[in-house]
């Protein structure tokens, strides 16, 4: 381990969130980032509501996570409203203090030197979590990164709310100790305008500089498990089930391209209900495509279901795949691009905002859609289906762009500038 100069300590640095655990983004970069700070000499710890983590370099409070009853209960109280009840104000006031006092705990049980708040400053599903770490920050001044992914102000459904006062507190919080990382540069942009707030961008990953290990014999069988035949294509959908997804286009391109094909989507809903995935497969049955929802059997880790169905990874999936759909009208970045690249596969996009300004520009070789499915799509589609030779040239082009812009020397290279910012706090 590398030690400070001025003392014999280890470094420690303490990841917080609500969750840390499965595979969306925001725990998937914070791994990224922890790899980082482990090269930097640092040894990590986590603060969150859910943890897939050690328990040695763990702490696990129920009421950090955004399920929490009690965190749901202030959330439906506080959102789609104007006002709110004053005995909501006391219970924030009393989970704040509770969230904060283990915080504190957190960072005297693993001698933290710097906190890193993954997403909890900036989407406002755990207020209290928000306003703890705001005013934990303050009174300590300990260095902290606070690392944006989605903003409130991106979201419609936070936009209409009775706690505007802590909002403009602590999502994301104006103090001289916290550096701010942000994904893309529209929530560079915003977040300067909005709150007078300079921020890094550090976009999104992957391992780009070590190409995908080969299938091995546990994923071999995955066409099989899913139930195709030989002659049908795999085109896959590596989303959740969520409206702003827009899996409709994915399933009318399968439908206007006319091949014996199968869309398999490989998460479930999650927490934001179920009448979109109702949307979807009615649509599907109403366009005659054969749409599979497999999330009973995709997972983060290998395993067997109740039934003893083997279960597989997302990686397990797409040396299969002969299509990647990506059709989401908004994403604040786009990890299931970088996959798609990652994994050498052809991949049909819709022009949102933030590919349309941060990824397209790099110069990208895709299959585009604006909105709705044009025939040029459909086109250029089915002839990257059925020429190989464009397919390979596609999708070497694209690994070498993304290896330039996305690779994990690019993440060390920005981040390892705002730890060393934060070294010279730590140490004065």
């Amino acid at each position: 381990m590398i030690k400070c100069p001025y003392c014999n300590d280890v470094h420690n640095v303490g990841f917080v969130s609500t969750r840390l655990a499965g595979t969306d983004g925001v725990s998937l970069e914070t791994t990224k980032w922890a790899q980082v700070f482990e090269q930097e000499g640092f040894q990590c710890h986590y603060f969150a509501g859910e943890l897939e983590h050690p328990e040695a370099c763990s702490y696990v409070l129920p009421e950090a996570h955004f399920s929490h009853p009690e965190i749901r209960n202030i959330y439906r109280q506080c959102f789609g409203t104007c006002t709110r009840p004053r005995h909501v104000t006391r219970e924030i006031h009393r989970l704040t203090r509770k969230i904060k006092d283990h915080l504190y705990d957190f960072i005297k049980t693993y001698a933290i030197d710097i906190l890193v708040p993954e997403n909890a400053l900036t989407i406002p599903l755990n207020l209290p979590l928000g306003i703890a770490l705001t005013e934990l920050i303050s009174e300590m001044g300990i260095p902290a990164i606070a690392h944006h992914h989605d903003f409130f102000w991106e979201r419609q459904n936070f936009m209409t709310n009775s706690v505007w006062e802590y909002l403009n507190m602590a999502f994301p919080p104006h103090l001289p100790s916290i550096k701010h990382a942000v994904i893309n540069s529209s929530g560079d942009n915003q977040l300067s305008l909005r709150t007078g707030i300079s921020a890094q961008i550090i976009p999104n990953v992957m391992d780009f500089e070590n190409s995908p290990p080969p299938m091995d014999d546990y994923a071999a069988d995955v066409r099989q498990a899913l139930g195709l035949a030989d002659d049908e294509l795999l085109i896959l959908q590596p989303t959740r089930v969520v409206k702003r997804k827009g899996i409709e286009h994915a399933i009318e391109l399968v439908h206007r391209l006319g091949a014996k094909a199968r869309l398999v989507i490989s998460h479930a809903s999650g927490d934001e209900g179920f009448d979109y995935e109702m949307r979807v497969r009615e649509y599907s049955s109403l366009m005659k495509v054969n749409t599979l929802f497999v999330s009973d059997i995709i997972n983060d880790k290998r395993g067997t279901t109740d039934s003893g169905k083997k279960i597989y990874t997302l990686e397990d999936i797409y040396p299969h795949a002969d299509l990647v759909t990506y059709p989401s009208n908004f994403e604040g970045f786009g990890n299931a691009f970088l996959e798609a690249i990652y994994y050498s596969k052809p991949i049909v996009v819709n022009n949102y905002s933030i590919y349309s300004s941060d990824i397209k520009p790099k110069g990208f070789d895709v299959i585009e859609i604006d909105g709705y499915v044009s025939q040029d799509a459909v086109d250029k589609t089915r002839q990257v289906l059925l020429d190989p030779q464009r397919c390979k040239a596609m999708t070497a082009h694209n690994y070498r762009i993304a290896a330039k812009h996305y690779s994990y020397r690019v993440l060390h290279q920005k981040l390892s500038i705002m730890i060393a910012d934060c070294r010279l706090c730590m140490f004065k």
